[in-house]
């Protein structure tokens, strides 16, 4: 089944944000790998998009699990040979489910345990994931990485309130940053970009049904780096398609 169309992996493809990036991925051609954790609502979500006609295949991945990451590895170079786009869209906001934070979310109360949470899933699994996968785009010399994160992470802009989430979305800055670094100094024709995006607030289960931004709005910039042109816009933090400070 190795061909010359271009493979997508999005992490919590199943609802949100990440399920029309998934659309969207799909509508512009790319071959897209649709994963989440619990596999039967990632299943309905990949059935929904193929009877739209779309290429999308489904494979369970949780993030958490350095084995989970590795099976996905191996799927994807067994089956395709490729890896073209990584999307690290899968991610928690676990401050609002720590009890220490109950009635105000503060530095002062987090509970250690929460940040660690935070930090498995919205930093180390996309730092994983960038282990396994980059070297199926260093043999086409082709990739694209698209790392969610949040204003809530800008150093500029920070503040108090949801530690967790805030230390985990800084943390997916840095890791862009870094990982941008070292592809660009490969080679002066290195064609793996990387960069962080934030969606702003949308209205998903996360952002709950007061945010006023649809998903389709909130998907529009992964989408738009995920398909960058060569020689596009590296290492940068962007929102709305416009760089953002850090």
């Amino acid at each position: 089944m190795k061909n010359s169309q271009k493979v997508a992996v999005v992490t919590g493809g199943n609802r949100g944000i990440g399920l029309e990036i998934c659309r969207q991925l799909a509508q512009k051609g790319l071959l897209v790998i649709l994963t989440s954790r619990d596999q039967g609502s990632g299943l309905a979500a990949c059935e929904e998009l193929q009877k739209e006609e779309l290429p999308v295949r489904y494979h369970v991945l949780d993030v958490d699990h350095a084995a989970s990451i590795e099976n996905l590895a191996l799927f994807m170079e067994k089956e395709f040979g490729r890896c073209d786009v990584l999307v690290n869209n899968a991610g928690i906001f676990p401050d609002v489910d720590d009890p220490n934070q109950k009635g105000g979310s503060s530095i002062f109360k987090v509970r250690v345990e929460t940040i660690n949470k935070a930090m498995t899933t919205n930093v180390y699994g996309p730092f994983f994931l960038s282990q396994a996968l980059v070297p199926l785009m260093k043999k086409n010399n082709y990739g694209r990485i698209v790392n969610m994160s949040s204003g809530l992470g800008q150093l500029s802009e920070m503040g108090g309130g949801y530690p967790a989430y805030r230390f985990s979305k800084t943390g997916i800055n840095a890791l862009t940053r870094m990982l941008n670094a070292e592809l660009e100094g490969d080679a002066p024709t290195s064609n793996i970009l990387v960069n962080s995006m934030c969606p702003g607030w949308v209205k998903t289960r996360m952002g709950g049904a007061d945010a006023p931004r649809s998903v389709e709005e909130g998907a529009d910039t992964a989408v738009w780096l995920a398909t960058l042109p060569d020689k596009g816009p590296r290492g940068g933090f962007f929102r709305d398609r416009k760089s953002i400070p850090w």
